[in-house]
């Protein structure tokens, strides 16, 4: 990637290490519970959705094609702790040697409009990571009020958007 993209990888990757970090600490039948917070999904469920917003954006940087529509949907992340942290562990391997020019992408829109309208958008991948950010500390966010209401401690930072977490800061000084 360009210099002015590093923070954005650097960024992701901090998030992915997160999601090994809590999963690593979780037991499969907590991971694979389904619980009526998240619309009787799992967290697995949770993690499953992020990892593969991941491998379609990686996926479709070489296509320069990027279809979130596609998911794979492999049910072994929604069970398995070690088959998601192994997972995650390639997404990041991968995204550490992204080096992209930055040029257009092209994105299918989600939920496209009719069969007579493009559903494809420009993007870059810059664009797409911060998506990607967002995205996840979104999904983070659902996770970590499901483990805290199941009595299960969460890292504070964990789901918590980084200018959130700046402002914050930036309050207590």
């Amino acid at each position: 990637m360009l210099d002015r993209n590093h923070h954005l990888v650097e960024s992701n990757l901090a998030l992915l290490r997160q999601a090994m970090d809590l999963l690593s600490s979780l037991d499969d039948a907590t991971y694979s519970h389904k619980l009526p917070l998240l619309f009787s999904n799992s967290i697995g469920a949770q993690m499953r959705h992020i990892v593969e917003f991941y491998e379609c954006f990686l996926d479709g940087l070489d296509a320069v094609c990027i279809d979130y529509d596609a998911r794979r949907r492999d049910d072994r992340l929604e069970s398995s702790t070690a088959a998601a942290i192994e997972k995650i562990g390639a997404l990041t391997a991968r995204i550490a040697t992204l080096h992209s020019d930055d040029g257009l992408l092209w994105v299918r829109m989600e939920d496209a409009p009719a069969a007579n309208q493009d559903p494809f958008l420009t993007s870059s991948a810059s664009r797409e990571l911060q998506v990607l950010l967002s995205h996840t500390v979104h999904h983070f966010a659902l996770i970590a009020v499901a483990l805290r209401l199941l009595g299960i401690a969460v890292h504070p930072h964990f789901g918590v958007a980084p200018s959130t977490l700046r402002y914050r800061q930036h309050q207590a000084a």
